[in-house]
């Protein structure tokens, strides 16, 4: 049996759960997956980004399971459509996902890494969440917008993230009974936040 353990971040939008997740990994000395996924997937593959920009879970999904068609990436004629279903495209990603657990120990951000991982028996699943305010201000001063926008931006997050685990899971995004520990990073703060999670990695998996 390997001795990787693995660990998976849900997160909602300016929760600072990339963040946690990225000063986690680099605390344990683990590898780090977010947006690399993107290019990983592209890589192993042989489609363009592109492919999976447009199926990522931060893209809104308005008619799941469909098809959907980029013109020009793959196809000679510049006139034709090349159709990709999205469920191909997360299970290209997943494999890469399953791949990378199997390499050594890592922990991943999004992408429903807790469902395609799920039965591995040195798993952990987090969900981070933080106030609604703190979300907001966080948006905000990322994006330099005001507030009402970053409402706008935090609340369709929230609304896309669901549809994406929600639709490939059939669990329920930010549900307390889809993982194995949720924390509010409000009430810590980052850094606090970080701590607590290193020392409760540690006990899970006797490290």
């Amino acid at each position: 049996m390997s001795d990787n353990y693995v660990i998976t971040i849900g997160r909602q939008l300016g929760s600072g759960g990339r963040m946690i997740g990225e000063k986690l990994a680099g605390q344990l000395g683990i590898s780090f997956y977010d947006r690399e996924l993107i290019q990983l997937a592209s890589q192993e593959s042989g489609l363009g980004k592109e492919f999976f920009e447009r199926a990522d879970e931060k893209k809104g999904y308005s008619v799941f399971g469909g098809l959907f068609g980029i013109r020009g990436l793959m196809a000679e004629e510049p006139f034709s459509t090349y159709y990709l279903n999205n469920e191909t495209l997360f299970s290209i990603q997943s494999d890469v996902i399953r791949k990378l657990a199997d390499q050594g120990s890592c922990l991943f951000v999004g992408r429903c890494a807790d469902y395609i991982l799920a039965g591995k028996p040195q798993l952990l699943n987090i969900f981070i969440t933080a106030s609604l305010e703190d979300r907001i201000n966080r948006v905000a001063e990322r994006d330099n917008v005001p507030e009402k926008k970053a409402r706008d931006v935090v609340e369709k997050a929230d609304k896309d993230r669901a549809g994406y685990y929600n639709y490939f899971t059939n669990k329920t995004w930010g549900s307390a009974d889809s993982y194995h520990l949720c924390v509010n990073s409000s009430v810590l703060g980052i850094d606090f936040t970080v701590d607590f999670l290193k020392n409760f990695v540690k006990r899970r998996f006797g490290l």
